[in-house]
């Protein structure tokens, strides 16, 4: 394992939680960038008990000039940049008809184009060095939309589009700087009962559910692959694959579905806080309110990991029943 020098960007709870006590195991220096200072301060005492370093860095990730001030402490304190994950989010659960203009606005500017000042502040530090990585936390809502996430399905799709983009050019430059995309599942997040909502009832991830101790897993993992895009679940495929095929298919099966299937039994309160606009209080940790009935263990990112050994043996096997026919 060797110090990494790693910038974390909604590092406070969830899957960036999660990431940052994965790194802080590898004995990372890590940057941690979020609103809440009570999330990210539990995240530094988790990394540090792990044998990391961590620099809390309170801000809101829209802000493009606090994000590049904050990869300059960054460097200041421990050193050049070797990877950089975007990973804040926000969303809003609600039909259209009902969002407005502001919420459009809000959730763009954090699950878009803080991804964008990220990778910026990154670029401007591993160009000259030809050198560190970048990996943005996609979604399968990235190529797939679902009725009452517009918003954020909107600002997914558009990361996607982004690093299309960014990996032509570092390619045309020939670039040694690596750009590679996780794309995750239904993930049990505290974001959950964060979120601005005008559904009837409580919000729930689209069962299968994983732990974000996955997500965390495949972040760490691609980080170090040469892959382009990871996919974290089978699920995660399944929908990027079927809906390139069956578009119209996944239109009306989302239409008759989707709707329940992000509900839980409960009542949705109305009036709760949200995060919105500001963090909430507390310190939430990585994990939502969906322990009993989350997965802790992903067979198809395990076999991914594996992707190369799996195909060389299927190539073995298949020369092997050849030679036998013959």
């Amino acid at each position: 394992m060797q110090e990494e020098v790693v910038v974390i960007t909604g590092a406070s709870a969830g899957v960036g939680r999660a990431t940052a006590r994965a790194f802080g195991r590898r004995k990372a220096r890590i940057g941690l960038i979020a609103r809440g200072r009570d999330g990210l301060d539990g995240a530094r005492r988790e990394i540090e008990v792990a044998g990391g370093q961590a620099l809390v860095l309170p801000l809101d990730v829209s802000d493009h000039d606090a994000v590049e001030q904050a990869a300059g402490e960054v460097e200041k304190t421990f050193g050049p940049i070797d990877i950089w994950v975007n990973n804040a989010m926000l969303s809003v659960f609600s039909p259209i008809m009902q969002m407005q203009p502001d919420e459009y606005r809000r959730v763009t500017e954090v699950t878009y184009l803080a991804y964008v000042w990220g990778t910026l502040a990154a670029l401007r530090r591993m160009k000259p060095r030809n050198r560190g990585v970048i990996v943005q936390v996609g979604s399968a809502l990235a190529y797939r939309g679902i009725p009452l996430q517009s918003a954020y399905c909107a600002a997914k799709h558009a990361v996607q589009g982004f690093h299309d983009s960014l990996r032509c050019e570092l390619i045309h430059d020939n670039s040694n700087v690596r750009v590679v995309m996780v794309n995750m599942p239904a993930l049990n997040t505290p974001q959950f009962r964060w979120v601005k909502s005008r559904l009837p009832r409580k919000g729930q991830p689209v069962p299968p559910i994983f732990q974000p101790e996955i997500a965390a897993d495949a972040i760490v993992w691609a980080a170090y692959s040469n892959r382009r895009e990871v996919n974290v679940s089978a699920m995660t495929s399944a929908v990027i694959i079927g809906n390139n095929f069956v578009p119209g298919f996944a239109d009306h099966y989302l239409a008759r579905n989707g709707y329940d299937s992000q509900m839980t039994d409960e009542p949705e309160d109305p009036n709760r806080p949200h995060n919105l606009w500001e963090p909430l209080p507390g310190d939430p940790g990585a994990h939502g309110v969906f322990d009993d009935r989350a997965i802790d263990r992903s067979i198809a990112l395990e076999a991914n990991k594996k992707r190369s050994w799996i195909l060389a043996g299927a190539a073995v096997l298949a020369l092997g029943l050849i030679a036998m026919r013959r």
